[in-house]
């Protein structure tokens, strides 16, 4: 048993601050994490919680701060450093072999050796100790790792990473992501028992009462800067929503007429019905329907199913309960390319990863969609390409010196705009817009949320999806909450923010 330092910091970040080309990921951040604690690191997308730990594991150098561990100022040069020094992560996706067996995993690497060969009784027997003195469990280690629940894979990752080095501090990134509630509970034991070892664990999640039911403290980072380090016990779940929501500056009273006169023109017919609609371990089954020239936005924390429910609405894959309606017309084969002849659009929640291409240019992402749609040999000439390019731009405003700009030379506003006008461009009916605004400048932001009302006003049907409750509230004529990866509420007309947040917070 190591010697008790409860208030000691075992670890202890000053200021750090890391920029990416147009981007400050971190801002003068702080952390610190004491001997024997459960610390919560929370924050939506793209806060800065991963850059953060990063830094921390040497992923990624600091341009400024300093990085303390046991009281001494250390400069982590590599991952391969950072578990010397007795840092080890486990990701939310298991980086392990599952057609190897759970000791061959544990001791990868570091197998035992008698004449040049591995001693396979000698490799079994560690690795059931390991996994017996350090997390407690009994398996047979002889099985192929592949043959457990994904829990007991969670398990074998913790052992390896807490036996490399003999880990000090051991940081958990999602680990409940994919496990059962039971499987969960083993998991939060398991973390205990490390806590009353004095290892000290940075728990990284989006499921708020797990965040209450075992850590101790809760920091929070929003837009790359500290929000607040407070105890567990004394911030309430209210509080701790509204700090990672944040506020933003918008041009409200503008807002508020756009909205108003667009809400009279919402219609009552269904453009788009889901009934029962659900897919396991995406999201729980749901009745959603979306009106003519109505704005629906779905609210929740980072994790409670809205992305999930844009990418199944939009047929990445196929339900396995409950149907789909467009136009009354029943959806039977489910792919994106099938949902754009329906006349459906996404703009993807990663811009980067999944919207915007790099290597083409401005016109060619905007065509993109419409070229897909119409089929590789139906090519739209260039005469065409550079019309419908050149009417996008100016009419969303998009800044560039030409549409053969490379798109990756645009800011994050502008590459925003691109996407919008590349879904624009093909006409749909119904267009889903996940964290539309996420990133960009406050300026930008608001033209994009006008934009959003407008096209509700032409015509279109949009559900829109954003971290920033404000913004949902702001655009949506109608708003559906989700928890948890399921449909809890539904509200019409004025919507009281305090209500809102509580139905998120499961109080209301």
């Amino acid at each position: 048993m190591k010697e008790k330092k409860a208030e000691s910091l075992l670890i202890e970040m000053r200021g750090i601050t890391k920029v990416f080309p147009g981007v400050k990921a971190l801002d003068n951040v702080d952390f610190n994490l004491r001997y024997g604690e459960i610390h919560a690191l929370l924050g939506g997308n793209g806060a800065g919680k991963s850059t953060l730990i990063k830094v921390l594991t040497g992923v990624e150098k600091p341009d400024s701060g300093k990085i303390f561990l046991m009281g001494h100022e250390v400069t982590i040069r590599s991952p391969r450093h950072a578990q010397e020094l007795g840092i080890s992560t486990v990701y939310q996706e298991v980086n392990l072999c599952p057609n190897l067996s759970v000791a061959e995993n544990i001791l990868i690497g570091r197998q035992p050796m008698i004449r040049g060969c591995i001693d396979w009784k000698e490799m079994n027997s560690q690795a059931a100790g390991i996994l017996k003195r350090i997390l407690g469990i009994d398996i047979d280690v002889t099985q192929l790792l592949g043959s457990y629940s994904v829990a007991i894979q969670q398990m074998v990752a913790i052992a390896r990473a807490l036996e490399i080095e003999s880990a000090k501090v051991l940081i958990l990134d999602e680990p409940t992501s994919s496990l059962t509630t039971n499987e969960t509970e083993q998991l939060f034991s398991v973390m205990r028992k490390l806590k009353s070892e004095n290892v000290g664990i940075i728990f990284i999640t989006h499921f708020l009462d797990q965040v209450y039911e075992v850590s101790d403290r809760i920091t929070v980072i929003r837009n790359g800067k500290l929000i607040s380090c407070d105890d567990t016990a004394s911030l309430s779940k209210m509080d701790l929503i509204i700090k990672m929501i944040g506020r933003t500056i918008a041009d409200l009273d503008e807002m508020v007429k756009i909205k108003n006169k667009t809400t009279r023109n919402v219609g009552k017919e269904n453009v788009l019905k889901a009934t029962d609609f659900g897919r396991m371990d995406w999201v729980e089954p749901m009745d959603l329907n979306l009106h003519d020239r109505e704005v629906l936005g779905l609210a929740g924390l980072v994790g409670s199913g809205r992305t999930e429910t844009a990418l199944l609405l939009f047929g990445v894959d196929s339900p396995d309960s409950g149907s789909l309606e467009v136009g009354n017309r029943k959806i039977r084969k489910y792919s994106p390319n099938n949902s754009i002849h329906q006349g459906i659009a996404l703009s993807p929640e990663d811009r980067k990863a999944a919207g915007i291409i790099d290597d083409l240019t401005v016109r060619e992402n905007i065509i993109l969609a419409l070229q897909a749609g119409r089929g590789w040999f139906k090519h739209l000439n260039s005469k065409n390409q550079t019309q419908i390019a050149d009417k996008f731009i100016k009419l969303l405003d998009i800044s560039t010196p030409t549409a053969e700009q490379l798109v990756r030379n645009l800011s994050g506003g502008n590459q925003q705009k691109v996407i919008l006008a590349r879904w624009l461009a093909i006409n749909p009916r119904v267009l889903i817009l996940d964290e539309p605004t996420r990133g960009i400048d406050v300026g930008t932001k608001a033209e994009i949320q006008k934009l959003v009302l407008t096209l509700a006003e032409e015509g279109k049907s949009v559900i829109f999806i954003s971290s920033e409750l404000e913004e949902v509230m702001r655009c949506s004529h109608r708003i559906s909450v989700l928890s948890d990866k399921k449909k809890i509420a539904e509200f019409s007309g004025q919507v009281d923010e305090h209500v809102l947040l509580e139905t998120m917070a499961g109080s209301g």
